[in-house]
């Protein structure tokens, strides 16, 4: 199955998530003082990233969780931030940097709403951050604004513009690790690359790897151009242009070194969770079947992306844990025990002392 098209796999890829980046333009400047904090050790710092980006607004939701309201100075826009805080907030802690996919966390298809992620990293003593946004733009820089999905600067946004302000309001270590499903595979792996030390543990989970081979680049169109009505040459120029190239984690592999790896695919065997009404699942079951049908098209290719992966981290003798499932198409039920399964590899960067 490995050897189907890439136009089929990225079409189911996309085919549930719906197109909104979620940005509103950016309003006041953040107060001229600290505020009261809103959750414990978490307030608004006065405080504007070099770049002028800064946070808008905070607001808990209850004892544990937090909606920031970041202005990204790169996009011209606002885009929440939800935060999970840990239990115990008596000391600095690390931070979790968790992507959906993409839909950009806007939809249904999220970690909150489809799996229980949040509550097993709840007694971790870790920050978990979601990122919301960025639906269809692959987490990049694009090179210039696009009529349909406007200005994004995502890279910018996960490296330079949100790490030290989520730093600042929660008062955190430093120690962060970035995990992703899918679509963020690319941004999840090229945010370690471009943020030397920023991210000591990386995961991902059916991701795709490449981006200058013919089925890549047909992968990557289809979810920008199909999907999200963007153009690809708006994010990173003519394909296979140079742009393209600096974007490919797998040819850019040796920045990966040093960082705990975590990597995980299914094969495309519909499994545990592909029956209707199972774990994750998110069609009505009636459309169970040609769902599955779309999901293992979609692993199958996620499953050569990452053998690709492998063999070049092999090649250079870059450690990393990958787990190819025996069986798995592309939904949540099996994203959630990746998670689990990738905790002791997260765990090593965010408790680097432990």
């Amino acid at each position: 199955m490995s050897r189907i098209t890439g136009r089929i796999a990225v079409a189911a890829l996309a085919a549930a998530a719906t197109l909104s980046l979620g940005g509103v333009p950016a309003g006041a400047d953040p107060a001229n003082s600290p505020a009261a904090p809103v959750a414990p050790g978490v307030t608004v710092p006065d405080l504007k990233t070099e770049d002028g980006s800064y946070i808008q607004s905070v607001a808990a939701t209850d004892s544990r969780h937090v909606v920031f309201t970041v202005y990204s100075a790169a996009m011209n826009q606002t885009f929440p931030v939800d935060v999970q805080r840990p239990e115990d907030t008596s000391e600095a802690r690390s931070t979790l940097y968790l992507l959906n996919g993409a839909g950009g966390g806007v939809d249904a298809a999220t970690w909150q709403l489809r799996t229980d992620a949040l509550s097993f990293l709840s007694d971790k003593n870790i920050n978990v951050v979601q990122i919301i946004g960025g639906a269809f733009s692959w987490y990049t820089d694009w090179m210039q604004a696009d009529k349909s999905l406007g200005v994004n600067k995502w890279s910018t946004y996960l490296g330079k513009e949100l790490p030290p302000l989520m730093d600042a309001a929660l008062g955190s270590n430093g120690n962060n690790a970035i995990a992703g499903i899918s679509m963020a595979g690319l941004p999840v792996l090229n945010s370690v690359i471009f943020n030397p030390g920023l991210f000591k543990s990386a995961a991902v989970y059916s991701g795709f790897f490449q981006t200058t081979t013919p089925l890549a680049r047909e992968a990557i169109k289809m979810v920008t151009e199909l999907y999200g009505g963007g153009k690809v040459e708006n994010m990173w120029g003519p394909e296979g242009g140079p742009v393209w190239a600096a974007n490919d984690p797998t040819l850019n592999a040796e920045k990966l070194r040093g960082t705990n790896l975590f990597i995980s695919t299914g094969n495309g065997i519909p499994g545990a969770f592909d029956a209707p009404g199972a774990r994750g699942r998110m069609e009505k079951p009636e459309d169970t079947a040609k769902t599955v049908a779309l999901g293992s098209i979609i692993e199958a290719n996620c499953e050569l992306s990452t053998v690709i992966l492998q063999k070049r981290l092999e090649s250079m003798n870059i450690p990393a844990t990958f787990e190819f499932r025996s069986s798995g198409t592309h939904i949540w039920g099996y994203w959630q025990d990746d998670l689990k399964a990738s905790w002791p590899v997260l765990a090593k960067g965010l408790f680097p002392d432990a």
